[in-house]
């Protein structure tokens, strides 16, 4: 399988934050890969992953990092494949990272979604993947659906719960 998906993170201390990215996209079936690469430490292979990505099939980069958090916009910088970043908690809450992301200048855009939040830019490229592949956008429909039904489930659960002044 060749993928096309790359998730990228600075450092493998990101791993326990991507692996849910690297799980929804082995739900839905998504071929992917993992690199851990660092703008700061290893810019050569940094730059050689971004300007060859579109080439090897990549078509969504999902990329990880905390405290400076320049991977994302670097990777953004040297290719057209979109870019996902996931700005990680490492200090500052998080907030570093997140407005390092998401702060990029005109023409190079990177999507950012939450602190930590891996399994919402998966989700997210499995979106821009099934953009005209209806059997992918199904998927998502039926994942969604699940998740509605865990909410109605949980909320029936939560009924059933009693307290002395608990009304419902």
């Amino acid at each position: 399988m060749t993928p096309v998906v790359s998730i990228i993170m600075g450092s493998t201390s990101d791993l326990p934050v991507m692996e849910k990215a690297a799980k929804f996209l082995d739900e839905m079936e998504i071929p992917f890969e993992m690199h851990a690469l660092s703008a700061h430490r290893t810019p050569e292979e940094v730059e050689k992953f971004a300007k060859g990505a579109k080439e090897r099939g990549i078509r969504v980069i999902i990329a990880a990092a905390g405290m400076a958090a320049h991977l994302c916009g670097v990777i953004a910088s040297m290719t057209t494949v979109p870019v996902i970043g996931v700005p990680i908690n490492s200090t500052l809450d998080g907030m570093d990272a997140l407005l390092a992301i998401v702060q990029m200048p005109p023409g190079i855009p990177v999507a950012t979604v939450g602190i930590n939040g891996a399994l919402n830019a998966g989700i997210l490229a499995v979106q821009m993947l099934a953009v005209g592949d209806e059997s992918l956008q199904a998927k998502l429909a039926q994942y969604k659906e699940d998740l509605k039904k865990k909410i109605v489930k949980a909320n029936e659960d939560l009924a059933k719960v009693s307290f002395k002044y608990k009304t419902n």
